[in-house]
């Protein structure tokens, strides 16, 4: 019962909150890596983002290791305000899994969602909210590049989602079959010179006999108007998997509305060890319009669009 009114106090949350997102120049995508940015995509902005993954799993103490693929996508849509989104995210995991403990090793074949969720994102709180303080220093580069206090002070956005778990599903609780709620909270920093901090914290399956706790921390860095590298860590915390992953990767603007990215995966123990190679794209549909100001100008118009609040870092 607990877990319901946390969830319901999310929803709540989502609506009760005035944030102040703004959209952007260039597409804002949650690829590369597991961390989410706090910023929404904008109104009427539709996002298609997908993956493909390797899958190279050995358990040591067990005596069994895991082989194969999978696919990941998000779809992701502004609608009412420019501070809300809601998205559509999930993985299709097929491997095999060789167990060569007895005289004869034995496999079997698994193939399945190994995540469906459907939610919302709402942006509560934005530090630069005013567009006169997102506006760059057209006189001073310098200026554009020296650390702000105020970039301490993270944006922060709240999710409430639903997880769909499909029946005889071999990646999951078996009591995680239909419906079970997730909540997270999301934080991003947007530092001077092409620097962005973004965590996550997550409950995932709420209700069920094996709740996750999940958090992601990833910092990422432009080098260029084109290519971003970053490097996160995250970790998972249920009764039945614990672990510590580490992702590196890049990924290269194509054109402002469209992404390609890359990533390696692994972790440092081996129960199991992990190592995963990961590569991706995102595409948006760009019809959002410019809403008008009190004076009669444009959020564009006044420098409102910030292009550095995408997570990757690629419009700084």
């Amino acid at each position: 019962m607990n877990a319901i009114k946390s969830y319901l106090l999310v929803i709540l949350m989502l609506f009760a909150f005035k944030g102040y997102a703004q959209y952007t120049e260039v597409i804002n995508s949650n690829r590369p890596g597991a961390s989410e940015s706090a910023f929404a995509v904008g109104t009427n902005v539709m996002q298609f983002e997908a993956g493909a993954f390797t899958v190279k799993e050995e358990h040591t103490p067990l005596d069994y290791e895991i082989s194969g693929f999978g696919v990941d996508f998000a779809v992701r849509y502004g609608l009412f305000f420019e501070q809300l989104e809601l998205q559509l995210n999930g993985a299709y995991q097929n491997d095999t899994q060789t167990f060569n403990s007895g005289a004869i090793p034995f496999e079997r074949d698994r193939a399945n969602f190994t995540s469906l969720t459907l939610g919302a994102k709402y942006l509560v709180y934005d530090p630069y909210k005013s567009a006169e303080e997102a506006k760059p220093n057209l006189y001073s580069y310098h200026a554009n590049r020296k650390f702000q206090w105020k970039s301490l002070i993270p944006a922060v956005s709240v999710y409430a989602g639903a997880n769909f778990g499909t029946t005889d599903n071999p990646f999951i609780a078996p009591d995680a079959e239909g419906i079970s709620p997730k909540i997270m909270v999301l934080t991003q920093h947007n530092f001077n010179g092409g620097w962005v901090f973004v965590m996550n914290f997550s409950q995932d399956r709420i209700g069920t006999e094996d709740p996750i706790f999940q958090y992601v921390l990833t910092l990422t860095h432009a080098l260029t108007n084109q290519w971003v590298v970053f490097g996160e860590t995250q970790g998972i915390n249920s009764d039945l998997y614990g672990d510590n992953i580490f992702r590196v990767g890049g990924a290269y603007l194509w054109n402002k509305d469209f992404q390609l990215d890359a990533n390696i995966a692994f972790n440092t123990k081996d129960t199991p060890s992990v190592f995963n190679i990961a590569f991706g794209a995102s595409y948006r549909l760009d019809f959002h319009k410019d809403k008008k100001i009190d004076n009669g100008n444009s959020i564009k118009d006044t420098g409102g669009r910030k292009a550095r609040r995408n997570k990757s870092a690629m419009n700084n």
